[in-house]
């Protein structure tokens, strides 16, 4: 193990636990604004340093992520309703139990489809800069 590695293993405490009715937070999603969501930014709360984004967004009928590239592997994950995936101009419907699965480079986006909002789980690794 790097000696940085374990330094920062060594500051981090043994876990965080964050309750989601405390990070969530009524918003537009992101890249485009199409909508409204309710997001819960679990990993935000996460005492630094960490190295991976873990989120819930639960995206209101008629709501999307616009279409953006990503610098990082992704995966859209559902929990509930019904959605479609978009990566580099091809299209997924997604339901409950499914994922999809992101490569860096990609152009992606999801919309929510049908009478109720479509629950996300969106998970990627932080990027150092």
């Amino acid at each position: 193990m790097g000696m940085i590695l374990a330094l920062m293993l060594a500051s981090a405490p043994p876990m965080a636990v964050i309750d989601e009715r405390q990070v969530a937070r009524e918003e537009p999603p992101p890249h485009g604004q199409i909508g409204m969501s309710t997001a819960y930014r679990i990993s935000d709360a996460v005492p630094q340093p960490r190295t991976m984004e873990f989120r819930k967004r639960v995206l209101h009928v008629g709501a999307a992520i616009g279409i953006h590239p990503i610098a990082h592997d992704e995966v859209y994950y559902v929990l509930s309703g019904e959605g479609e995936v978009e990566s580099d101009g091809i299209r997924k419907a997604l339901k409950p139990g499914m994922a999809a699965y992101l490569y860096t480079g990609a152009k992606v986006g999801i919309r929510q489809l049908g009478k109720e909002p479509l629950s996300l789980i969106i998970s990627y690794p932080v990027v150092k800069e």
